[in-house]
């Protein structure tokens, strides 16, 4: 029984070397299905890495937002897997055609990251729990809808940050999203660049500010900085 058709978007920045080597794992573990790159504004050499692993290459405006609706338009697959080129499943087609089986209209991956050290087994739970619990996932782990499902809905917002959160939202309003017992693993390369305490207490703080209504555009701002 052939199951449903798949199309990977992948939003990238500056991503020269991760983007040539995920795009081999998935062309390996999911040959079958898209592989859209939607770079958006590289100064490196991110266009010309992706070339050959890539089904798609899109050339797009900067922000993640953008550029996955930018790479949602041009896809064809019956769902659609947001990834990040710092981010990698776990599984391959086989496993993941055997849960798409059930039908699910959206959900997302647990996360693994991709660390050694304990700390970053806590992180893993915390964020894993909080993500079942609250029923949003993030773009760390690679949310997955129903093509149908995405334009009906509209896509991600126009916003330059929380684009996952606000999504998982209006989604979560419409049947909750499924988690699958398949793992996504990606970089924990932010906790180790800026400390690990930092970064918790940075997102953690993002998202607050989030729900208490600061917008994105200042978010995004405390965030990258008035250089970002």
């Amino acid at each position: 029984m052939t199951g449903p058709s798949l199309s990977f978007v992948i939003p990238v920045l500056n991503e020269v070397l991760r983007i040539g080597p995920l795009l081999a794992a998935l062309e390996r573990d999911f040959p079958a299905a898209q592989r859209i790159v939607v770079d958006g504004g590289s100064s490196d050499d991110t266009v010309t890495a992706a070339m050959a692993g890539a089904t798609q290459l899109l050339l797009g405006e900067a922000g993640r937002a953008a550029q996955m609706n930018l790479g949602a338009r041009v896809a064809s697959g019956d769902y659609l897997l947001f990834l990040h080129a710092d981010s990698q499943p776990l599984f391959a087609a086989d496993a993941l055609g055997r849960v798409l089986r059930l039908a699910p209209r959206w959900g997302f991956f647990p996360l693994r990251l991709d660390g050694h050290r304990a700390v970053f087994r806590v992180l893993e739970w915390a964020i894993n729990r909080r993500s079942r619990c609250s029923g949003i996932g993030t773009g760390d782990q690679m949310l997955f809808l129903r093509r149908d499902l995405f334009l009906a809905c509209g896509g991600f917002a126009s916003i330059p940050l929380m684009e996952d959160v606000e999504l998982s939202k209006r989604l979560r309003r419409q049947v909750w999203p499924l988690v699958p017992e398949l793992e996504v693993e990606t970089s924990a390369r932010r906790w180790e660049q800026r400390g690990v305490l930092r970064t918790v207490l940075q997102m953690w703080g993002l998202r607050l500010a989030y729900t208490l209504g600061v917008t994105p555009e200042r978010l995004w701002r405390i965030y990258y900085g008035p250089r970002g």
